[in-house]
This record gives structure tokens, sequence and C-alpha cells, in this order.
């Protein structure tokens, strides 16, 4: 047995998972196999996710919540149901929680914007702190850049170690009583690494501070239970989870959400509009604005099925094994 059998015998069928990816059975120049290896930035999408989006479209296709007719209905139980399908696949205590964006960065930028409208405890201001790190996506490092430009507040960041981990030495230090919002990815894009989120939230909110996570890399990869990592706001994306493109996801805690403002005012978001004032819809509604990205959520439904039928626990494993083959 080889070295390479012996270290990733009993974990993932990889022979059965490959052949549900059309786009694997390609061959480049005519006689060579392709070779992906660039899933961090987006992956490729099994048969089942092409199919769910493909007969959506081809027979259940219609606007939610507004369409009062049968495609109507049947679309916007599949859209809420996608919404369930988040819901349970990341451990959020409820559906409410789950807010639908076009991208994890869409997600993030929501986040910073209301943030940087909020009033009474979320109130940012001059003098205030926003903690982010060295390692971050520019998806979360340029909302924030942009809003303590706005409020006149500090942006401060953890170093890295000469292993690429996150430099705690000075944690006190940086998480301070001007501290604001901590945001920090799960898992770096750029190095792989995981960060104790746990122990970093844990400390943001002993100051009082909001924790946002990036966990785009985190939930394609890794069991996730939201609620026991200690954050208050957790993105994700769509596109690299299996799932299409046009579409990502902002988990936050129900108390958080109902504090925030709006993001995009339009349709479905509001409760009542007259020409001197609206009233806004409670969550998830108040930060869906508009025509959602109703396929784009059902392929992502499918996508965390397959998932899940295959267990992130073995897929967690899978990812150890072969990085630590590699080394």
């Amino acid at each position: 047995m080889t070295v390479h059998s012996v270290a990733l015998s009993g974990l993932l069928d990889t022979d059965r998972i490959r052949a549900d990816f059309p786009i694997l059975t390609r061959l480049l120049d005519g006689d060579r196999p392709l070779v992906y290896l660039d899933s961090a930035n987006t992956s490729h999408k099994p048969q089942q996710v092409i199919d769910a989006l493909s007969e959506h479209y081809a027979l259940h296709n219609a606007n939610v919540a507004r369409a009062v007719h049968q495609l109507g209905a049947e679309a916007t139980a599949a859209f809420e149901a996608s919404r369930d399908k988040v819901a349970a696949f990341i451990g959020a205590p409820s559906r409410g929680e789950v807010i639908f964006t076009k991208n994890a960065s869409e997600a993030l930028n929501l986040v910073a914007n209301t943030l940087a409208w909020a009033r009474g405890d979320l109130t940012i201001g001059v003098g205030d702190e926003v903690l982010i790190t060295e390692m971050e996506h520019h998806s979360n490092i340029v909302p924030w850049q942009l809003l303590t430009e706005r409020k006149g507040a500090q942006l401060r960041w953890f170093g890295l170690t000469d292993e690429g981990r996150l430099d705690l030495s000075n944690l006190d230090e940086l998480i301070n009583d001007r501290t604001k919002v901590v945001s920090l990815t799960w898992v770096s894009n750029m190095l792989g690494t995981i960060n104790p989120v746990e122990e970093i939230a844990r400390r943001a909110h002993e100051v009082g501070a909001l924790v946002v996570v990036d966990a785009s890399q985190a939930v394609p990869q890794l069991p996730v239970d939201v609620a026991a990592i200690g954050a208050d706001l957790v993105a994700f994306t769509g596109h690299k989870l299996l799932g299409p493109t046009g579409i990502g996801v902002l988990w936050g805690r129900s108390e958080v959400l109902e504090a925030l403002p709006p993001f995009l005012g339009g349709g479905e978001m509001i409760e009542t509009v007259t020409m001197a004032r609206s009233t806004y819809a409670r969550v998830p509604a108040k930060f869906e604005a508009g025509t959602p990205p109703i396929a784009q959520a059902v392929g992502l439904g499918a996508a965390i099925d397959y998932l899940a039928a295959i267990g992130m626990d073995k897929v967690a494993a899978h990812e150890q094994a072969i990085t630590a083959y590699a080394l």
C-alpha cells in the first residue's frame, strides 16, 4: 500500500465524488485530464446542483413572496426551504437569522455600512476602534477602512507570526475599551490558517465589542456551529460551497440584526410606505430588498444537501489528511 493510500484510506470515496462533477471529465488540449486546485477561489458544481438550477428555471420560475399564483408559491417554498437548509447546516438558532446576499463581500459591506448608520449602543464615532487582521481578504479590509474614515474611528489589526498564525501576544492591548468591532477571517484564504475565533470573541465580548467573522473558507470545509463560536455576525459565500455564484449568506444574532438599520431600500423590505415615511419589515426581510437571488438560493440548498450527505466531519478529515500528506 502506498503512503498516499495509507494517508487517505477510509475517508471519502473520491472516485464516486469526482463522477458527480461533469467538468472533471474535460480533457485539456485534447488529452490532458483537468486538474483543478483553485476551489478556495471558486468551487465546481456537482450534477445535483446543476440539475436543481435547471429544474427551477424549467418548471418553477417565478418571483417569490409577491406572486400570488402556483408558480410563485412553488418558487417561494423552494427559496425558503433553502433558508431552512442553511440555518440547519451552520447551526443557526433561528431561520430568521439567515439573510441571503449576492456574496460574502456584500454581506460584509452590509454590516460595515449599517454600523456606520447605526445609533445607540452600536454607534461608532471619533476615538472608537475597529480591529481586523493582516490576513484578511480585501472584502474584510476595505469596508472597515471606509467605515473608519467616514466616522473618524481608528482601524487596528493583529499582526502575523513567522508561522503564519495570528500574533495574539498583545490581545488585551488590541482589544480594549475603545474597541467597537472585531472582524476576522475564520480560515485564511492566503495561508489556510484556522484562527481561534472563540478565544478572540470571548475577549471582544468582555469589552462589549461586536464580533464579525468571514467564514467563506470555513463553511465549505469544516463542521460549523455559528452559535458556538461566539460570533455576532458571520458571512460566507455560495460559490466556494459547491453552490452557484451570485448567492451569499449573512447570519446574525437576532437582537443584533433587529438593532441595525436597513442596508438597501425597495420592495419586500418594507412594512408600510407613505410619501412621508416608511416602516420596515422584520429580519430577514428587512435586509433583502428587491427580487432576491432565487434560483441561486435553490442551487445553494442543493449544494448543502450534497455536502450534508457526505458529512462535513468527513470533508474536514479528508482535507486535513491531504494537507498532511502534501506537507
